[in-house]
């Protein structure tokens, strides 16, 4: 009689969290319906196009299977600040992939992460293209992107990688300090793109705004502005790679200019001394 006992109530349990899961599952499929909804209401009340309708269609299906409707950032703020970080580390722990952030102390790398928003973009989707202003830094959790440079030269990216970095050392260059040691951002300064970063795939990656950035710089600028932290920066930026190729470009038509000159002259100072 015992072991029936305990076998039926062991057999409760089990219907009981059944129909638990059942409820949950069912709750959250209310949800996805109720969000559909809304967003169809909402592109028919902007008479959007049946081309744009598609691709909201196809981002909010991506973001909902990425996120599966939980909102992280509600989780992390109900949680102690010490569990939030050692979460947040292991989330981004892909930022110290890049040897940028590698160089950097944990309360730097803890600031960032705490900036770093999530994002969902889909094929096709281009995070910059040429002439644009960037105005993030995106690290690639999940998917495929490529680079096309103005030389038309294409980098692949992928999970790990990160694109805008540019943005890092532009914050740094294009600021002064006042007295307080505070950090001014000068006006009417923004940072260009000269590439095109389009996906492949979907993907899926944290973003850093460039407002978050500054504000990142501005607290750790005089750790940020190390020689070596300087030097990383400028060796894994494509930006100062794309200014120093330039500069190289700029300074060897010169020096050739140069020499074609002074072959000439020599040319026509040993014509003139046969005459």
């Amino acid at each position: 009689m015992a072991i029936i006992g305990l076998g039926l109530l062991l057999f409760a349990l089990l219907i009981g969290n059944m129909q638990n899961f059942l409820q949950a599952l069912g709750r959250r499929k209310l949800e996805m319906s109720l969000r559909r909804r809304d967003v169809e209401q909402w592109m028919s009340h902007r008479r959007l196009s049946e081309e744009l309708k598609r691709k909201v269609r196809q981002s909010e299906r991506y973001n909902w299977a990425a996120t599966r409707g939980v909102n992280e950032e509600m989780i992390l703020e109900n949680l102690p600040e010490d569990l939030q970080r050692e979460i947040r580390r292991h989330l981004f722990k892909f930022v110290k992939k890049v040897r940028i952030f590698a160089l950097m102390d944990d309360p730097i790398l803890d600031a960032i992460c705490e900036k770093l928003r999530q994002k969902t973009y889909i094929k096709g989707s281009k995070i910059f293209y040429r002439g644009g202003v960037i105005e993030k830094m995106v690290f690639i959790v999940r998917g495929e992107m490529e680079s096309i440079g103005e030389d038309g030269i294409k980098v692949p990216l992928s999970r790990g990688d990160v694109c805008g970095e540019e943005l890092l050392t532009w914050c740094l260059e294009h600021s002064s300090m006042n007295k307080d040691v505070k950090k001014i951002r000068i006006p009417g300064q923004r940072l260009f793109c000269n590439r095109m970063v389009r996906c492949l795939t979907n993907v899926e990656a944290f973003t850093l705004r460039a407002a978050d950035l500054e504000e990142v710089t501005s607290l750790f600028a005089r750790f940020l502005r190390n020689p070596h932290v300087q030097g990383a920066i400028r060796y894994e930026s494509p930006y100062c790679r794309g200014l120093a190729a330039i500069r190289i470009q700029v300074a060897w038509r010169y020096k050739k200019k140069h020499l074609n000159r002074s072959g000439k002259a020599s040319i026509q100072s040993n014509d003139s001394s046969r005459h």
